[in-house]
């Protein structure tokens, strides 16, 4: 009977200890998963990410509930919620966003087996969120118009009077409005706004996203747009003789960004060990093939190659720019509205 006494206490010390250590994603992935359910809030939109999705619940069971919307919008929409917040994984289209929940203290940290699986500078310097593919910023150009030799040398001579009515951008898109926010801390804040407001004068054309911008160039309605490398590749796919190519700005331009679209864990989150293995899933191999093969993104998975001819990552001249810092996305949309960019 002492010995029975002792295994019980025993059992009980084990399983109390196992509640206060820290889950890691390895731990996760072990925890039984039948009729588990997560709440995803998603500023990617459901044709990209919904896919991806859909495999995690068909693999593991879980039933995901997804919110979709801007990735603004959907970080606002955490802020607002507080610790009501019913989301478990917030998925972003940029970094910026990330940061803005990191900094007010709305993402946990995560274990380092999952940070440990993407690049230092794909990944929040404090461990909050983690990148799940890479997207470069290009110019896309109509090459029935224009050689490559025609493109300016910079991002910041789009503003030159000559390109007047001749650019494609999409000022509510979120990827923009980082690029914005990274234009910022590059430049300074007024050089940011001077750029800016010469765009508006010069009579940019806006577009709803990056997909519409391609489509424009296409159709020779603007020469070149400023738009995430991947959306031209979906256009090849159906029709390889399309007039148009991707360039990469040259030099350390603030044209040539690299961003990421991540993820992290709500810090309101009641079931953080499920939450980390929906991270650990999208850092697999299934869904960094899928970005590779069905999103044209660059994967950020060691082992995993772009499914299409993409400019190495290593050899595109980034600035010297730390993700993490993409955080003050308030001030860039305030300052998007100053200018007109933003209605």
């Amino acid at each position: 009977m002492r010995f029975a006494r002792f295994a019980l206490l025993a059992l009980l010390m084990t399983m109390v200890t196992a509640v206060m250590l820290p889950i890691s994603a390895q731990d996760a992935a072990q925890v039984p998963l039948s009729g588990e359910r997560l709440t995803v809030y998603s500023g990617r939109s459901e044709d990209l990410i919904g896919p991806i999705l859909q495999q995690f619940t068909a693999e593991t069971g879980v039933q995901v509930e997804v919110r979709y919307g801007d990735t603004a919008e959907m970080a606002a929409v955490i802020l607002e919620e507080g610790d009501n917040s019913p989301a478990d994984v917030y998925i972003a289209q940029d970094a910026g966003a990330l940061g803005a929940l990191a900094q007010e203290g709305r993402l946990m940290p995560l274990p380092s087996d999952i940070l440990a699986r993407v690049p230092a500078e794909f990944r929040s310097d404090a461990g909050l969120w983690v990148g799940l593919s890479g997207r470069a910023r290009v110019l896309v150009y109509n090459t029935e118009l224009l050689t490559e030799e025609d493109l300016p040398a910079s991002i910041l001579d789009l503003a030159n009077p000559e390109w007047t009515g001749r650019v494609g951008w999409a000022p509510t898109n979120g990827s923009f409005q980082s690029h914005v926010t990274a234009l910022r801390l590059l430049l300074g804040d007024d050089p940011a706004r001077t750029w800016l407001e010469t765009m508006v004068a010069n009579g940019s054309v806006p577009y709803e996203n990056n997909r519409a911008i391609v489509q424009a160039v296409i159709d020779g309605e603007v020469e070149v747009g400023l738009v995430n490398h991947y959306y031209l590749y979906g256009f090849l796919a159906d029709n390889p003789a399309v007039p148009a190519a991707n360039y990469f700005y040259p030099g350390g331009d603030p044209g040539a960004l690299v961003n990421v679209a991540g993820a992290g864990v709500v810090s309101t989150s009641s079931q953080p060990g499920l939450a980390q293995r929906l991270l650990l899933y999208l850092l697999g191999n299934t869904a960094q093939e899928y970005f590779s093969a069905e999103t044209y993104e660059y994967p950020l998975v060691a082992g995993i190659e772009p499914s299409v001819e993409l400019k190495p990552l290593a050899d595109i001249q980034v600035p010297n720019l730390d993700l993490s810092d993409l955080s003050d996305l308030q001030a860039t949309l305030d300052l998007l509205r100053d200018t007109g960019a933003l209605p």
